[in-house]
C-alpha cells in the first residue's frame, strides 16, 4: 500500500529525466570524464597495502646502499674526493677549483657523518648512500599522480637498480645531483597542486644544491623546462584535454613578482654560500661562472669520448627493465594516456638520454640521470597495464608479473655486481675501478709498519711515472700516515717502504738494501710493486 510520500516521491523521480537535453551534452562530457578519474581512484590500493608496500621498498633500498658499505675499493674519483674532504676536516679549508672535479656541496654535506663516525671509507660514502635512499622516498611521493601501485613500482625498481645502487655506494657527487633534480620537480608539482609559497622556495633550494653540487645542472634543467614544454604542448593538441594555466589561483601579480624574486635570492645565496666556502673564499663565487666554460671543453673534449649510443646500450645491459618498461609507458603516455605527467616524465627521461648522448664524453655514473625518470616512466607503465587489468583480468596479472619479474631480475644484477664482482671491469659500472689487490697492498705496507715499530710514523715513498697519477687511490689509504711522498721518478731512496710501477721496478731492484715483497694490481694498466728495507723483511 502506497503512502503519501511514496506517491510524493514517485510523482518527483522523473524530474531528473527531464533534465538531460542537446543543451546538457557538455556537462554530460565532464561528467563522464569525471566518472574515468573516480574509476582510476577506485583501482587505488588499499591503505595499508600501501604503508606495508612504502616500509618494505625503503628497508630494501637503505639494506642494499648501506650494507658493507666500505667492502669495495675506493675508485680514483673517490680518493680525489677523500683528499679535499681530508683537507677539510684536518685543515677547516675547501677552495672550490673550477678545473678540478665539481661543486663543494658533496664534501660539506659529509662532514656531518665523519664528525660522528670519523674519517673512514664507510663515513665518507654513507651521505651518498642516503641521498640514494631519499631518491627512493621522493618517487613514492608522486603517488597523487602515477597511482599508488605506480610510485611503489617506480620506487622498487629504483631500490633495486644495479646502476643507483653502485653509485650510491660512492663518494662522488652524482647520488646528491639525481636527489636535488627530482627533488625540485616534486616540490614544483606540490605548488601546482597548492599554489603553497613554501614549496617555490624549496624547489629553489633543490635547484641552487643542484647548482652547487655539479656543472651540468644547466643540462638538467634545460631538459626538464624542454619536456614541461613538451607536456603543455601535447595537451593543448589532445582533444579531451586542454591545459589551461589560470595564473589567479597562485596570487595576484605583485605577489608572484614578490614570491620568485625571493626564490631567486634564495638560490643565489645558497650557491654563494657553498662556493665561497661560507664567506671565506671569493674566489670560489667567480669559479662557479667560469666552470662552465671550463666543463663544456671538458665534455666535448676526446676524454672519455665514446659513440652516440653509448649509453643506449649500456641501459640495456645494466638496466633492461626499467629501459623496456619505460619505452613503453612513453608510448602509452604520449598516444593513449591521459596524463600530462606521464608525458612530462618520458620527455625528461628520453630528453636525458638524448642530451647525454649528443655529449661526447661518456660515463657510466652518468646514467643515473636517465635511469631514475625513466624507473619514474616504468612505474606508469605498470600502474597502466594494472588499471586496465581491472577491466581484463588477464591483463592484470601480466602487470604483476612484468613487475615482479623486473624487479627479480634487476636485484639479481644488483646482488652480482655490488657484492661480489665490484671490481670486475667486465662490468660496464666497474669503470676504470681500483682492485681489491690495492686493499691487500695496504694491509701489507701496515704489517711492515708494525714490524718496524714506528706505525703511523714510518716513511713510505710512492712512486709512479704513469701519465695520470697511477697511485690514485692511495693517498686517501694512507691518509694517517705523516711522511708519504709522492714522486714520479725513484731518485735516491732511503724511506723502508718503497711503492712502485711495475716499469720502475728494475730501478728500484737494483738496489741492494731493498726487497722485493709482491706486486698488485692498482687498475686496469697500473700495476704497483711493493718493496721494502731488507731489515724490515727478516723474520
Amino acid at each position: 500500500m502506497a503512502t503519501a510520500s511514496t506517491k510524493s516521491r514517485a510523482r518527483k523521480a522523473p524530474r531528473p529525466a527531464r533534465t538531460t537535453t542537446t543543451r546538457d551534452a557538455k556537462p554530460a562530457r565532464l561528467s563522464a570524464a569525471t566518472t574515468a578519474v573516480v574509476g582510476e581512484q577506485a583501482t587505488e590500493i588499499s591503505d595499508r597495502t600501501w604503508a606495508w608496500g612504502v616500509f618494505a621498498v625503503l628497508v630494501v633500498a637503505a639494506f642494499l646502499r648501506l650494507y658493507l658499505l666500505d667492502l669495495k675499493p675506493m675508485h680514483h674519483d673517490e680518493g680525489v674526493n677523500g683528499f679535499f674532504l681530508t683537507n677539510l676536516v684536518r685543515e677547516g679549508k675547501y677552495h672550490y677549483d673550477p678545473s678540478n672535479y665539481h661543486g663543494p656541496t658533496l664534501y660539506y654535506f659529509a662532514l656531518i657523518p665523519v664528525f660522528l663516525i670519523g674519517l673512514n671509507t664507510f663515513a665518507v660514502r654513507l651521505m651518498p648512500a642516503l641521498f640514494g635512499v631519499a631518491t627512493v622516498a621522493l618517487a613514492l611521493l608522486l603517488a597523487r599522480r602515477t597511482g599508488r601501485f605506480g610510485a611503489l613500482a617506480a620506487a622498487a625498481l629504483i631500490a633495486v637498480s644495479p646502476g643507483a645502487i653502485f653509485i650510491s655506494r660512492y663518494f662522488i657527487h652524482e647520488s646528491l645531483f639525481v636527489f636535488f633534480t627530482l627533488g625540485a620537480v616534486v616540490a614544483l608539482l606540490r605548488y601546482y597542486d597548492a599554489a603553497r609559497a613554501s614549496d617555490v622556495l624549496l624547489a629553489s633550494a633543490s635547484l641552487a644544491l643542484l647548482f652547487a653540487t655539479k656543472e651540468t645542472a644547466f643540462i638538467s634543467l634545460g631538459v626538464l623546462v624542454l619536456a614541461a614544454l613538451v607536456a603543455i604542448l601535447w595537451a593543448r593538441f589532445r582533444s579531451n584535454e586542454r591545459f589551461n594555466l589560470k595564473l589567479i589561483r597562485f596570487g595576484s601579480a605583485h605577489d608572484l613578482a614578490w614570491l620568485f624574486a625571493g626564490a631567486f635570492a634564495l638560490f643565489l645565496l645558497i650557491n654563494i654560500i657553498f662556493y665561497s666556502s661560507f664567506f671565506t673564499y671569493q674566489k670560489g663565487i667567480a669559479g662557479a661562472i667560469e666552470s662552465l666554460q671550463i666543463w663544456t671543453k671538458t665534455g666535448t673534449s676526446e676524454f672519455h669520448k665514446k659513440p652516440f649510443d653509448t649509453y643506449h646500450r649500456w641501459l640495456i645491459a645494466e638496466e633492461a627493465p626499467v629501459y623496456v618498461l619505460a619505452v613503453m609507458g612513453a608510448t602509452w603516455a604520449v598516444l593513449v594516456g591521459r596524463k600530462r605527467f606521464a608525458v612530462f616524465v618520458s620527455a625528461w627521461a628520453f630528453g636525458m638520454l638524448a642530451a647525454y648522448s649528443l655529449v661526447p664524453y661518456k660515463t657510466p655514473w652518468l646514467t643515473l640521470n636517465i635511469s631514475v625518470p625513466m624507473a619514474l616512466v616504468a612505474g606508469y607503465a605498470v600502474e597502466f597495464m594494472r588499471v586496465e587489468g581491472m577491466k581484463r583480468i588477464n591483463t592484470q596479472i601480466l602487470a604483476l608479473i612484468i613487475l615482479a619479474a623486473a624487479v627479480c631480475l634487476s636485484l639479481y644484477q644488483t646482488v652480482k655486481l655490488n657484492f661480489f664482482e665490484y671490481d670486475n671491469d667486465q662490468y660496464i659500472y666497474v669503470y676504470a675501478h681500483t682492485k681489491r689487490d690495492t686493499v691487500k697492498l695496504v694491509e701489507a705496507v701496515e704489517k711492515i709498519a708494525r714490524r718496524a715499530g714506528t706505525g703511523f710514523e714510518t716513511p713510505i715513498v710512492i712512486t709512479s711515472n704513469t701519465p695520470d697519477s697511477g697511485y690514485w687511490p692511495l693517498p686517501w689509504y694512507f691518509r694517517d700516515y705523516k711522511s708519504v711522498a709522492y714522486q714520479s721518478q725513484v731518485g735516491v731512496l732511503s724511506q723502508p717502504i718503497v711503492i712502485c710501477s711495475q716499469k720502475q721496478s728494475p730501478e728500484v731492484q737494483a738496489l741492494s738494501n731493498y726487497v722485493q715483497l709482491g706486486s698488485y694490481t692498482l687498475r686496469p694498466g697500473v700495476d704497483l710493486v711493493l718493496y721494502a728495507r731488507r731489515e724490515l723483511t727478516t723474520k
